[in-house]
């Protein structure tokens, strides 16, 4: 029986790559810092049926930190994992502005402890390191393995950097260390900080009357948006190959935040342009214009290719905000014909510049 030890575990993607693994038959074991254990509802239905008191039990969280070699060298020693999934890093591009220190020490040097750990024991475990296609920056698309990077955050540089230290550690070291350069993913497990789920969620809270208004930034910013449950499908299978390599894994298919506004809204039968508000705030310094992946490798090689298309994304994570406030779609509808009535149409407005940066 295999094992997996998965850092970020409790995260979108660590929680469904850990329902992947344990179907595939896998003993699967999470590292998670002290800070992060409260928050494990993306995974508490797994350790709700998995006792950790069992002997033979095949799901358990340990405590560790990227930033502490000991605490990773004692649960790799304890758990001696066929196969390493390094999922865990400070995530978010507009917040790596304002923290570009401790984004860089997670997501750059936080890998190069885990490789570096995994070297000096000599262990044969296969390493995957969650690359981003925010590397890319400013390349124009369409973006694939031979497309250079140009980031345009701290956190695209911190991903460049454990991208580069994954290569190093291969090359070098001829250890089984691969990259999946993968492309925005999202579902209803995905963060409320991040612009997708903050887009559905804010459409929970109108229908449910708690809000009026949505504040966003750069609306016209093109992304490649698929669904985390394909994803971790696509990097299970990177690590099933004879030889490390690296992968994009990707759609193919563009849509502007615009775009994802009007599907969603269109949904409960709103106009999106009713209810979202622009502001200075939530722009970033330096802003990655457009991402559209080429997965021809991955389709080839992995025989890998996305289930999810846009539109079912959008309806999925829009139902699951709107069950979390009582409402089915049919009567999120109903409810949003009654607001319509009650709403004096309201155009998009621009407001001034302010401080700081919003979670966009």
């Amino acid at each position: 029986m295999k094992s997996a030890l998965i850092t970020g575990i409790v995260g979108q993607d660590g929680s469904y790559l850990s329902e992947l693994l344990l179907e595939k038959g896998y003993n699967v074991y999470g590292m998670v810092r002290r800070a992060s254990y409260p928050h494990t509802e993306r995974v508490d239905h797994l350790l709700k049926i998995h006792d950790d008191r069992d002997p033979d039990c095949r799901f358990r969280l340990f405590y560790g930190d990227l930033s502490d070699v000991s605490s990773i060298r004692n649960i790799i020693e304890k758990v001696n994992p066929d196969e390493l999934y390094n999922l865990g890093a400070q995530s978010h591009v507009g917040i790596s502005f304002q923290t570009g220190e401790s984004t860089l020490d997670f997501n750059a040097i936080g890998p190069f402890r885990l490789l570096d750990t995994l070297r000096k024991m000599g262990a044969p475990t296969k390493y995957y390191q969650a690359s981003s296609s925010e590397m890319f920056g400013a390349s124009p698309p369409p973006q694939n393995e031979k497309t250079p990077f140009l980031p345009q955050s701290p956190y695209g540089v911190s991903k460049v950097a454990a991208f580069y230290l994954t290569r190093l550690h291969r090359i070098a070291y001829k250890m089984y260390a691969a990259n999946g350069i993968l492309f925005n993913h999202e579902s209803p497990r995905r963060g409320i900080n991040f612009v997708t789920r903050k887009i559905t969620k804010s459409i929970a809270e109108i229908i449910s009357g708690e809000i009026n208004k949505i504040y966003l930034g750069n609306i016209n910013a093109k992304r490649d948006w698929g669904f985390s449950g394909d994803y971790v499908d696509a990097i299970w299978r990177i690590l099933q190959q004879p030889e490390a390599d690296d992968f994009v894994i990707a759609t193919e298919q563009t849509h502007t935040v615009k775009e994802f506004l009007q599907e969603t809204f269109s949904l409960v039968g709103l106009n999106w342009e009713d209810f979202v508000v622009i502001e200075d705030r939530y722009l970033r310094p330096a802003e990655v214009p457009a991402l559209l992946g080429d997965a021809t490798k991955a389709r080839t090689v992995l025989g890998w290719k996305p289930k999810v298309v846009f539109e079912d994304l959008c309806l999925m994570m829009l139902e699951h905000d709107l069950a979390e406030k009582g409402f089915t779609l049919q009567k999120a509808r109903a409810k949003a014909r009654k607001l319509k009535k009650q709403k004096t149409e309201v155009p998009v407005k621009i407001i001034s510049k302010r401080q700081g940066y919003g979670r966009q």
